[in-house]
């Protein structure tokens, strides 16, 4: 694609083999050297579930809430060290970055801060994000 534009892409990840799939699919068939590599990582939201009036009904002590903090760093940090690795073995240098929220809000409120050019995504059955201010590049896994 000699004469192409820069593009900044992003790319979401999580720790599903769909997201490993997309990603280096995107490095592989998208991303050109020049291009701007954003790997973003949306950590949920810590949930405590209660009965079913939506009211809390027990206490949770503050070294399970740390506990569970934690958790979602290590994973996030497993998550990035991963696609980082995958990134490098496709001589790509990528920036990451980590936000705390709901995925489906929180990956397009992502592109528009950075102002991405194409959003890649793993394909995991749960439909298109819909609300995304650039493309989206849905890649699905096959069983091949």
């Amino acid at each position: 694609m000699a004469g192409s534009k820069q593009k900044k892409v992003m790319i979401a990840v999580n720790e599903s083999k769909e997201s490993d799939h997309a990603l280096r699919w995107a490095l592989d068939h998208v991303v050109q050297p020049a291009d701007e590599v954003v790997i973003l990582h949306v950590q949920p939201v810590p949930q405590l579930y209660a009965g079913g009036d939506g009211l809390v009904g027990f206490y949770v002590a503050p070294d399970l809430l740390s506990s569970m903090k934690l958790h979602q760093e290590q994973v996030t940090a497993m998550i990035l060290e991963n696609a980082k690795k995958i990134c490098e073995e496709s001589q790509i240098n990528a920036t990451t970055l980590v936000i705390i929220g709901d995925p489906r809000d929180a990956i397009c409120e992502a592109v528009e801060k950075i102002h991405a050019d194409l959003l890649v995504v793993g394909s995991h059955g749960y439909g298109a994000i819909k609300r995304s201010k650039c493309p989206v590049l849905v890649v699905k896994k096959t069983d091949r």
